[in-house]
């Protein structure tokens, strides 16, 4: 397997588990992955929050780990990496309103590389128009987010365990799915993981 350059976008309270777990995963395989954030340089941190799963009507928020920016998000062209990773949490809530990641996003749709999208990362993915007919699955309070941009929605299991490719996309719905996502994530990027 030839390492691959992986970019990661991140903002300020972005999912611990869906930044820090992926991020972990990826280098642990030998892929080389950029953290960006708009308006921060490498070096800088975004904050990070951790979601789980309580039993209420949605997630709990505590804060999390401090999580490093590793690239300039400014200097960042889609030709330089071979795929793109989009954590959930709520920094896609804001990072969606930047048509500099929009752009970037489209761009790597346009050059059909894999995207790696989990909980309200699909937030990204439907500002940037890219999800007309796909299946796509995120945390299921962005549903109506993803069918509004034309995606099929894919339910995820009891849980949310579980992850759906479709194409160059590969999607979940939260944390707890991180074994699917990633397992798909690598097959697509080629990358082998042998026991």
């Amino acid at each position: 397997m030839s390492a691959k350059k992986i970019l990661m976008l991140v903002g300020d309270y972005v999912e611990d588990y869906e930044a820090m777990v992926p991020y972990q995963m990826l280098t642990m395989v030998g892929h080389k992955v950029t953290t960006v954030c708009p308006d921060k340089r490498a070096g800088s941190k975004v904050k990070t929050a951790i979601h789980d799963f309580e039993g209420d009507q949605t997630y709990s928020e505590k804060p999390g780990h401090l999580f490093a920016v590793t690239g300039d998000f400014a200097a960042c062209k889609s030709i330089d990496f071979d795929a793109l990773v989009i954590p959930g949490g709520r920094a896609p809530e804001y990072l969606r309103l930047n048509e500099a990641v929009l752009k970037l996003v489209k761009d790597f749709f346009a050059e059909k590389k894999p995207v790696a999208a989990i909980c309200h990362g699909a937030q990204i993915l439907s500002a940037a128009d890219v999800l007309q007919d796909r299946v796509c699955m995120a945390y299921p309070a962005v549903k109506p987010e993803v069918v509004r941009a034309g995606g099929t929605w894919s339910e995820p299991n009891v849980g949310v365990s579980n992850a759906v490719t479709e194409g160059n996309l590969v999607s979940a719905a939260a944390w707890p799915g991180h074994p699917d996502w990633m397992a798909q994530f690598l097959k697509l990027l080629g990358s082998k993981i042998e026991a």
